[in-house]
């Protein structure tokens, strides 16, 4: 803590300077940290640098939207170019139909696509559009699993719940706040366990209109046919089946996790990625239920509008959708995988560096995703995740901080195309030092993680 505290002395002021302006210094509870976060200057490739100077080697990447890493070339470009023509307009742009082209082609399953500003966004209106398809009201999500922040979503997410396996499915809220009604009409299920899922949907399929899933939560892949079941499910119910592929949309494969896992659902949500770095939303699938979303009647002058109204001051943002153009066509089999390669290597090496020390936690993810669970339990859902160590979490993320290691604090990382094996091996050294530091409180406050 010291250490931190000596490097980061021009972060600190600032977090001190922003309390007095902002709840916690900041305007996203993602980003905060104890004792506080350090404030970034700039970024070029795979390192960021803050205010005070201290470069890292970045896996947080802006929570995985920085698939190219920091500044890349050709997303530069590509804004640059837009700028001179104009930052936003009332009006759409040609820019709107070449992106909607470009995510169609990889992702086979999207009908139509609509954008917006955030995955939220693109959440909400998922869910909506399910519940105005079928008439029906409620929504089935996993526990644990992130849907952003909109109400139908804030349930369960972080949920306080007891190791035993048999403790009940609660919908639990995620903030206070929650509209009446949320909770009731939200059914919990759980993650890679497929005989509870089909016991839980088909008591209430009578009013259940989806079923949202993270194909990949958490960082934590499917188990063996566990996303075809559901889908199967889904198709023998009549229930609409919604991705939320918001962070493994073009991330886990040229056409997403769907493509990876050889499902198709009704409807997909997406961002990060394929915003280049701005803020994006989309979502896209089956015209039958896209096309809630469009116009009942175009006749002038008396045109109806659509049963699903969908608006917003910044979709569709020129800037937003030049840079993702940029994005996904630098995303080409080979730049697909080096991802594979480096977070393959950076799994494994952790794997190792924390075998070598003789401590028996989980290194997690898949293709460019990681995770470190100091736990003993291996990792499939939220419950086992849960069960790791978070206080020594905390403490790793904060001295590899010192080490020049940016992990997101309690989140799980990612690399990027830019991301070598010279950056993964110098990341391994450093958390082998850092582990070694922890070794006592390892001890005392979980020796079950140590070999005898």
């Amino acid at each position: 803590m010291n250490t931190y505290l000596e490097k980061t002395c021009k972060s600190r002021r600032l977090w001190e300077s922003a309390k007095g302006k902002l709840p916690s210094g900041s305007s996203r509870t993602s980003i905060f940290y104890a004792p506080y976060p350090c404030y970034a200057r700039r970024a070029s490739g795979s390192r960021i640098v803050d205010v005070d100077g201290n470069g890292r080697i970045d896996y947080c990447f802006n929570f995985t939207s920085l698939i190219l890493g920091h500044r890349d070339p050709a997303i530069v470009k590509a804004v640059a170019n837009q700028l001179e023509r104009g930052t936003v307009f009332g009006a759409p742009t040609e820019l709107e139909i070449r992106h909607a082209e470009a995510i169609r082609k990889r992702m086979p399953s999207l009908d139509k696509v609509r954008y917006a500003v955030t995955g939220t966004e693109a959440c909400m209106f998922a869910i909506r559009l399910a519940r105005a398809y079928t008439g029906r009201k409620k929504i089935a999500k996993f526990e644990g699993g992130y849907h952003g922040t909109s109400e139908l979503a804030s349930v369960s997410v972080n949920p306080q719940v007891s190791e035993a396996a048999n403790e009940p499915l609660t919908p639990m809220p995620e903030t206070a706040g929650l509209s009446p009604g949320i909770l009731e009409n939200t059914i919990m299920l759980p993650f890679n366990n497929f005989d509870d899922v089909d016991s839980i949907v088909r008591k209430n399929k009578d009013d259940l209109a989806c079923i949202i899933v993270e194909p990949i939560m958490r960082g934590i892949p499917p188990a063996r046919s566990f996303l075809q079941s559901v889908r199967e499910l889904a198709d023998d119910l009549d229930i609409v089946l919604i991705f939320d592929e918001v962070i493994t949309g073009f991330r886990a494969s040229a056409g997403g996790a769907q493509e990876k896992y050889s499902v198709r659902p009704d409807l997909t949500t997406m961002g990060k990625v394929i915003g280049g770095g701005f803020p994006v939303g989309a979502l896209g699938g089956k015209e039958e239920i896209m096309s809630l979303m469009a116009h009942e009647s175009v006749e002038f002058p008396t045109s109806r509008g659509p049963k699903v109204p969908h608006a917003g001051t910044f979709n569709a943002h020129p800037v937003t959708l030049a840079a993702g153009i940029a994005t996904l066509n630098e995303l080409t089999s080979e730049m697909y995988s080096r991802l594979d390669e480096t977070g393959e290597a950076i799994r494994k090496g952790l794997a190792k560096v924390m075998s070598d020390l003789g401590i028996q936690a989980q290194a997690t993810g898949v293709g460019s995703l990681f995770d470190i669970n100091f736990t003993e339990r291996a990792i499939a859902d939220y419950r086992s995740s849960h069960t790791a160590d978070q206080v020594l979490r905390r403490c790793l993320d904060l001295d590899l901080l010192n080490r020049g290691v940016f992990l997101p604090p309690q989140h799980f990382g990612c690399t990027s195309t830019i991301t070598s094996l010279k950056d993964i091996e110098a990341t391994l050294d450093a958390v082998s030092k850092s582990l070694r530091t922890l070794l006592p409180m390892i001890r005392e406050r979980r020796p079950s993680l140590l070999a005898n």
